[in-house]
């Protein structure tokens, strides 16, 4: 085998002509040619890329400066602007409306609406039985009571004290007094600078006279001068000055006055006390003798009056403190320190609301005429419709979402004023019943915006923030605003309140809340599966048959036979 295959070597280098090789060996230096001239090309585009100042239309497939390019310098420009746009997002919007649609329900009120299709299915024929054949009604069965809570409410009450006001007076002399002072004349020419000498509290200037004549002449009435010396000043001191010449003394009766306020002293320093006025009750006769000197006064004794405050401790919580379920949640002070106002918040549960009528479940009624039979089929309660719609409620967070302001669940800021201790109270909160009588109640003080106040909170639609004094006497809150937010609905109520526990974000203080909605980042932190929603729930109406609705179809159906039994005569 292997002397085969060197035969075939051979002949096929045989068969390797001079020309062949020649022209093998051309192609080889052809491609090496090619090669380096390709790479020269190169190398010279890469040196000229690298030392040419970078140019935008030297870039391939570039067509100028993106609108993105601005996001660099301002990066949460981004987030801005997807945020006004998402509303117009059809995408955006579809997956907003399908979670908005998506009805979300409490795990208590899904165990109580279970526990009550259980307690059908043991025993269904005790609420269905068989159905009458002639035409007559079927049988009714009341359904097991529904459950579900009523939800809760802030109310308030007050303790503190109560101010009255009661009017003391006292009672001031002047008192006159008179001593014997000595008194010391002195002299000092007036451009003598010794004279500061006597810048004393001693000493007082009482005049000045001329001093010594320089130059004169005699004439037939007497002495006249024609050069008058230096003014002498005249001091008067009540003690001697040291280094100075006495030129007489002399003495006086003093009398000095002082107002003896004594027997105020008590109610001035009283801080419950405020002066009213002072006046004169002794000016008969202005005149007096006071050892001998006559003294002169236009009043010698004052009447002064204060009006001081009586504080009586009082609360109004009773009822609240003995009402079961109703927890004490904070106390604010309505006043400045010291403070004398408070106001205790209670979250209670809101009273038994009237029982709702009893729901049936109702056999079909068959009515038969020549033996052909309908059944007569019965709608749905009117009411039902509402309890759909009110599990559609999420699409309020579409409805409200504000554009201008990217937030949710905004509110209305509402007040309405209370008297603290008092009777007449606007807005008790939805925890009791409307007052028949409006009219009465604006006659009395309140008024029309409080009315409608009262009117939504009863409805549920308002949060407590909390109160401030807007009327006080001697540091006692008389008066105090109760400042709500109310929404557009109650759910819109819940998620706020119960929102801002989760995010950590209290209501304001009273006098400034504004009732802000949540922004887009805020509402997308909250965990809405852990909010209760039972206070909505328990408004949904259960798909039933009514009473009035059977009577309804009883009365249909009886003059249906009623015409029959005539036309058979």
């Amino acid at each position: 085998m292997k002397p085969l295959m060197l035969a075939a070597m051979s002949l096929a280098i045989a068969s390797l002509t001079p020309g062949a090789v020649a022209h093998a060996q051309t192609t080889t230096e052809a491609a090496k040619a090619d090669g380096k001239a390709f790479a020269r090309d190169k190398a010279a585009a890469a040196q000229e890329a690298a030392t040419t100042r970078p140019d935008a239309e030297r870039v391939p497939n570039f067509g100028g400066v993106p609108g993105q390019s601005g996001y660099f310098d301002d990066p949460d420009r981004m987030s801005r602007e997807a945020a006004s746009q998402a509303s117009s997002s059809t995408g955006y919007r579809t997956m907003r409306d399908s979670m908005d649609r998506r009805a979300r329900f409490d795990p208590q009120d899904l165990d109580a609406v279970i526990a009550r299709s259980k307690t059908l299915s043991e025993d269904p024929l005790a609420y269905t039985s068989g159905m009458a054949i002639g035409g007559s009604q079927g049988r009714c069965v009341p359904l097991p009571a529904g459950s579900g809570s009523a939800g809760r409410y802030m109310a308030t009450c007050n303790t503190g004290y109560t101010a009255s006001e009661e009017v003391k007076s006292c009672r001031i002399s002047l008192e006159a007094t008179t001593t014997s002072v000595t008194e010391y004349l002195y002299y000092c020419p007036r451009f003598d600078p010794d004279c500061a000498t006597f810048d004393l509290p001693a000493c007082r200037y009482t005049g000045s006279h001329p001093g010594p004549c320089l130059q004169g002449y005699k004439d037939a009435w007497g002495l006249r001068c024609t050069e008058p010396g230096d003014p002498i000043s005249e001091y008067t001191c009540s003690e001697p000055v040291p280094g100075q010449r006495i030129i007489r003394t002399s003495s006086r009766t003093q009398v000095t006055t002082r107002r003896n306020e004594s027997g105020c002293a008590d109610l001035a320093a009283d801080s419950s006390c405020r002066q009213d006025a002072e006046t004169c009750t002794d000016s008969d006769p202005v005149t007096r003798l006071i050892n001998g000197v006559s003294v002169t006064q236009p009043c010698w004794a004052w009447s002064r009056s204060y009006t001081c405050a009586q504080y009586t401790e009082a609360q109004d919580c009773q009822t609240l403190e003995g009402t079961a379920g109703c927890n004490l949640v904070r106390e604010d002070c309505l006043t400045d320190e010291p403070c004398r106002t408070w106001e205790r918040v209670y979250d209670c549960p809101v009273p038994d609301q009237p029982a709702s009528a009893n729901q049936f479940i109702c056999d079909g009624d068959v009515y038969c005429i020549d033996g052909s039979c309908e059944t007569i089929e019965r709608e749905a309660n009117d009411e039902f419709k509402d309890a759909v719609l009110a599990l559609n409620a999420m699409n309020q967070a579409r409805r409200e979402f504000d554009p201008d302001t990217l937030t949710l669940f905004k509110g209305t800021r509402n007040t309405c004023s209370s008297k603290v201790f008092g009777v007449l109270n606007c807005c008790k909160g939805k925890g009791f019943p409307l007052i028949p009588g409006i009219q009465l109640l604006v006659a009395l003080g309140c008024s029309r915006e409080e009315m409608l106040l009262h009117q939504r909170d009863a409805q549920g639609l308002c949060a407590y923030v909390g109160s401030y004094c807007s009327d006080s006497f001697l540091g006692v809150c008389l008066t105090k605003k109760k400042v709500y937010c109310c929404f557009e609905s109650k759910l819109s109520r819940i998620l706020q309140e119960q929102g801002r526990q989760q995010l950590n974000k209290p209501w304001g203080k009273p006098k400034t809340e504004q009732c802000l909605g949540f922004t887009i980042d805020e509402f997308s932190r909250l965990d809405l599966s852990k909010m209760d929603f039972s206070e909505v729930y328990a408004e949904f109406t259960e798909a039933a048959r009514l009473p009035d609705e059977l009577e309804a179809a009883t009365e249909i159906q009886q003059k249906i036979e009623d015409y029959y039994a005539r036309a058979r005569q």
